[in-house]
């Protein structure tokens, strides 16, 4: 029997439970992974909460980015992969398959080797954050040299998946976050500079960094209220790209500052990216290689046990860490 974590109808992380299921057998183009570490990410408090991009399904699975040794392969598969230590790339839908669990079944195109010197949990810890962020502000945004990036939620994973980006690319990111008591660990992780939202006017600081020029990328899961102030403190046609709405606020659009600096403000999920097979092989060869330079360190925020997955949802919720939360199974020491 394999363990699996499921949800019967919507909610917070409460709604999960470790259901016991039998062990599961891959299919043409699947692999079974024994799982040995699973990242967490926002996109799933959206799903269990059903409001997703993607509707929910019930009852539903769980789980974008886990970590293991493939133990079986289904017909049309390499079974060149069979023992290998591999890691999952969102480029799945969680309504067909979750990795919240000790033994799982994954599409093949979603697994990918990691460097070695990574462990698991920080291989259960790249692919959501480094690719999202290369998406929006490499193949899409266009980063340049020298160029500024507005970076909210920074303390999150991808805020610091985006920090590293931005710095690997000589640009200059301001990361942005509610409280001054992460300023420190975030420029020591690499942020050019810092704002504290509760404490600083975002717009005003901005527009100070930058010599009142605004600027060019703004990098936003949060929405709400926000975005007007993103709006003030953007370039004459810069980009705002929204890749969620974590505020649940109501979010007003402010139409005229939009069209007197005209602004684009862009919806965005990592989806366009590893649904393009261009696109999708770019990426992965992007963050392979500067994970294997160094050049992205994956920060774990904090651990817990499988078995406390619904405290490490909650953990995540409080948005105390600084980095990903991780789960690792059967006690493994990793």
């Amino acid at each position: 029997m394999a363990k699996l974590v499921r949800f019967h109808q919507l909610g917070g992380p409460e709604v999960l439970r470790i259901e016991e299921v039998a062990t599961p057998e891959p299919g043409r183009q699947e692999v079974r992974l024994a799982v040995q570490a699973i990242g967490l990410n926002r996109a799933e408090f959206m799903f269990m909460h059903g409001y997703y991009p993607e509707p929910t399904r019930l009852p539903a699975m769980l789980g974008y980015e886990a970590a293991g040794i493939v133990t079986a392969v289904g017909p049309e598969v390499d079974k060149g992969w069979l023992s290998q230590a591999v890691s999952t790339i969102p480029s799945f839908s969680m309504n067909q398959y979750g990795v919240l669990g000790n033994e799982v079944i994954v599409p093949v195109h979603s697994i990918a080797a990691y460097p070695k010197h990574l462990d698991a949990k920080e291989a259960a810890s790249i692919w959501m954050q480094y690719m999202t962020a290369y998406g929006a502000l490499l193949e899409i945004g266009e980063l340049k040299q020298g160029e500024f990036v507005v970076i909210t939620a920074a303390s999150s994973s991808v805020g610091l998946a985006a920090i590293e980006t931005v710095k690997a690319e000589r640009g200059i990111s301001i990361a942005v976050t509610r409280k001054s008591e992460k300023r420190d660990e975030l420029v020591t992780l690499g942020a050019d500079h810092v704002i504290a939202t509760e404490e600083e006017d975002l717009a005003a600081r901005v527009k100070a960094i930058t010599k009142g020029m605004g600027a060019r990328i703004l990098f936003d899961p949060v929405a709400g209220p926000l975005l007007g102030k993103l709006v003030e403190a953007a370039a004459p046609g810069a980009t705002i790209f929204q890749y969620g709405w974590l505020s649940l606020a109501s979010t007003a659009f402010p139409v005229l500052p939009v069209l007197t600096k005209g602004l684009t403000v862009r919806g965005y999920w990592l989806q366009e990216i590893v649904f393009d097979p261009g696109k999708f092989a770019r990426a992965k060869k992007y963050v392979y290689e500067h994970l294997q330079d160094k050049r992205f360190h994956p920060k774990i925020a904090k651990t817990f046990r499988f078995e406390d997955v619904v405290q490490a949802y909650h953990y995540m919720e409080s948005n105390q860490q600084i980095g990903k939360v991780v789960l690792t199974v059967d006690h493994m020491e990793l």
